[in-house]
């Protein structure tokens, strides 16, 4: 009897990290600023966007087997998403929305596909991804490395949740419970908006987005 109590348990906590992800980013937001994790935008940014932090440093392996850090992706916006190849669920529309943004943000940013199960997700098999939604290799990059760096990274660097299924649990091997958020970032490795990325329209927001930081970029001279 104690380990049908266990097992419910574990699922019971699965369920509630799944709802957890879906709530409304801006509620994870606000505990983390409350508890000092993010800090508040102060003044005005002339472009109307929020400010969450700056990302925090990094060293990951691209699919090319390259080494990127996080000041190879400083000077210019991108945008960045969170999957895992073995997903069935929302990362291949997650995908093809991304690629959909390569092709209408023409080279003015970006995308940064980061692997939330780096232990499978070798830089050949993120190859092997990545052209299964055409990505350009010189604008659309996908990441892996170490699994404590990683959901480091994705954790606490972009207050965004992620989570593996429940020990002794065989029906949910494979499944990790991640974030469907997209992340803009501007040239200055701050993190300036998060959107919903299964959603209809959040592409025609993030181009928006795009002009505007290119706008108040303009203004101040950078």
């Amino acid at each position: 009897m104690k380990a049908v109590h266990e097992s419910t348990g574990d699922r019971l906590l699965w369920c509630v990290l799944g709802l957890a992800l879906v709530l409304p980013v801006a509620m994870l937001i606000r505990g983390a600023v409350r508890n000092g994790i993010v800090a508040p935008f102060h003044g005005q940014s002339g472009d109307g966007l929020g400010d969450y932090g700056v990302v925090p440093d990094f060293s990951l392996t691209e699919r090319s087997g390259a080494v990127l850090q996080r000041s190879d992706l400083a000077g210019s916006p991108w945008f960045a998403d969170f999957v895992y190849t073995r997903c069935n669920g929302s990362c291949p529309l997650l995908g093809e929305k991304m690629s959909r943004l390569e092709h209408a943000v023409g080279g003015r940013a970006r995308l940064v596909s980061f692997s939330v199960d780096p232990a499978h997700d070798t830089p050949e098999v993120l190859s092997a991804y990545a052209d299964r939604f055409g990505a350009s290799a010189a604008s659309w990059l996908f990441l892996t490395g170490d699994v404590a760096s990683l959901r480091r990274l994705v954790g606490e660097g972009f207050h965004l949740a992620v989570a593996d299924p429940p020990p002794g649990e065989p029906e949910l091997a494979g499944t990790i419970t991640h974030s469907e958020k997209i992340a803009l970032v501007d040239a200055n490795l701050r993190i300036r908006r998060y959107y919903d990325g299964v959603s209809a329209d959040w592409i025609d927001s993030a181009l928006a987005d795009l002009a505007d930081l290119a706008t108040a970029r303009g203004k101040n001279g950078a």
